[in-house]
């Protein structure tokens, strides 16, 4: 079988994925689910932001009757580490059109004490169901072709923090957002890339949730090093994206009083913009 004739027989398809086996979630009781956070998706030692939004969306998108989310909030509280966790979900409203919800995820610390990691708070509806009239000035961000980008496998030595969850990801980083790798960070807080999964899986509304916080800090770009920990995230779900690699663009303007926020603006390779989102995060100075 030819190379290329292979890698498509073996490329993931959705619902049966690493990402999705590693986001399902185990009812255990109506609106209680247990799940084993996976350690593949880490960054340094702490689970990331992204694929535990991923994971309560799931939950949520469960517990409610509608099975998208059109937008979803979520506040960090403590750091979720690899391991056991439940999550908790309650149906807040639920309408013709949309239902919104809330779910909060749940692990014991080390003595056995049951810490709230996240908080969520998300309205759902069906994706399918919405008219496709668009009127937009947003453009797509401007990123060379894929093969002139750049991603973890390309730098000569290991990326300071880099971690698992870059195993994988297809990630394929704009040139002109990547100063910070040698040491000549722009100063322009601007981060874009090429994204997907590196089993080949298409993107869908709970995968963008985790593509809208997997590309490296914009703080990088203003100079800064080290982890930068998101304290809230909001995502908006607009279209459910074509076949194809995602095209991220994330920009912070604004960096005051030790925290940061992130722009994310999410577009499939229809040029459709299928998802935006804002974070507020701590940044580590000095």
């Amino acid at each position: 079988m030819p190379e290329a004739a292979s890698a498509a027989a073996t490329r993931a398809t959705i619902g049966d994925s690493e990402f999705d086996r590693d986001t399902t979630v185990t009812r255990r009781a109506p609106g209680v689910y247990d799940i084993d956070l996976s350690a593949g998706w880490t960054i340094i030692n702490a689970v990331n932001g992204g694929y535990l939004l991923a994971v309560l969306g799931r939950a949520l998108g469960d517990a409610l009757p509608h099975p998208d989310p059109f937008t979803i909030s979520a506040h960090y509280l403590t750091a979720s580490r690899p391991g056991p966790a439940v999550v908790r979900t309650e149906a807040v409203r639920t309408g013709r059109t949309l239902s919104t919800g809330q779910a909060s995820l749940f692990q014991n610390d080390d003595e056995g004490n049951e810490v709230e990691r996240i908080r969520v708070l998300a309205s759902y509806g069906d994706l399918d169901t919405l008219p496709d009239d668009v009127r937009t000035s947003a453009k797509p961000p401007a990123i060379p072709p894929m093969d002139q980008c750049f991603g973890p496998q390309d730098s000569p030595a290991p990326v300071e923090g880099s971690s698992a969850i870059a195993d994988r990801l297809m990630l394929k980083l704009d040139p002109a957002t990547l100063g910070w790798a040698l040491g000549q960070p722009s100063g322009r807080g601007e981060m874009r890339a090429w994204f997907g999964l590196a089993d080949g899986r298409d993107a869908d509304p709970l995968s963008m949730l985790l593509a809208v916080d997997a590309l490296p800090p914009t703080a990088f770009e203003l100079g800064l090093k080290g982890w930068v920990p998101t304290v809230e995230l909001t995502v908006h779900v607009r279209c459910r994206p074509a076949p194809g690699p995602l095209r991220v663009s994330i920009a912070t303007r604004n960096l005051a009083g030790g925290f940061l926020e992130e722009d994310a603006e999410v577009w499939d390779s229809a040029d459709r913009l299928v998802a935006q989102s804002r974070q507020l995060a701590r940044a580590r100075l000095g």
